[in-house]
């Protein structure tokens, strides 16, 4: 039975959610403020959160940062707040979707398993990981390793560098790395997305982010991870 937490302060939201989650089959944890959340999310190690934006103690961006710092675990955002700047602030902290309230409790269902579905682990359908030099992505485990160092990585950085990673030299659309990101236009956001992503990734896999030598930037295009020419072009 796969684990969803709840970390959501308003009692009849959550037992709302709880009750649409146990009727899909799920076994729900709930928490009414951010510490709470977090002792719960590594004591349970939940499949996917759904975590409100305004709680009492630790807002939900700070309980999103510390989620991403130690888990690729799925996030769901449940606010009222619908600004787009919001949601691309969400997204970029590393949510997977974004929930305006009030919403639909079986849409909500909906994007839950579609972001399970996404997430799901297929290890017999591809090979067991990527390696480029020192970059090692363990597809199996989810895991990026630079150097024998492991790299925490959130779940659309993950997504990204393994969309890259798996065709050196080709050159991605933004509009092809969202759909990478969003396979099933489960949130509306922009091409901007992509770039802070990217931004971010490069910050933990290069060398130097302001020279990157593995992930490169097709202007006006997108980006590409370099094939081995490029790279030993722009080795140092």
């Amino acid at each position: 039975m796969r684990t969803v937490l709840v970390i959501e302060d308003d009692q009849n939201t959550a037992a709302l959610v709880t009750l649409y989650l146990e009727r899909e089959g799920f076994r729900a944890l709930t928490a009414g403020d951010g510490p709470a959340g977090l002792a719960l999310a590594r004591r349970h190690e939940p499949n996917l959160v759904i975590l409100d934006l305004m709680l009492p103690e630790m807002d939900g961006w700070e309980v999103c940062r510390r989620l991403r710092q130690a888990s690729d675990v799925p996030v769901i955002m449940l606010t009222a707040r619908g600004e787009e700047i919001d949601r691309v602030a969400g997204l970029t902290l590393g949510a997977d979707d974004y929930v305006v309230k009030p919403f639909s409790p079986r849409e909500l269902m909906a994007r839950v398993k579609a972001i399970l579905r996404r997430t799901a682990r297929q290890p017999d359908q591809r090979p067991a990981g990527l390696v480029h030099q020192d970059i090692e992505l363990d597809l199996e485990k989810r895991r990026l390793r630079i150097k024998n160092e492991t790299i925490p990585l959130t779940p659309h950085e993950y997504a990204l560098l393994e969309a890259l990673m798996a065709a050196p030299g080709r050159t991605f659309t933004r509009d092809e790395l969202l759909d990478r990101l969003y396979p099933h236009g489960e949130a509306v956001v922009i091409e901007r997305v992509v770039d802070v992503h990217i931004g971010k990734l490069r910050q933990k896999i290069e060398p130097d982010p302001t020279h990157p030598r593995h992930i490169l930037t097709a202007r006006g295009i997108g980006y590409r991870f370099a094939d081995l020419e490029e790279r030993e072009e722009l080795a140092p």
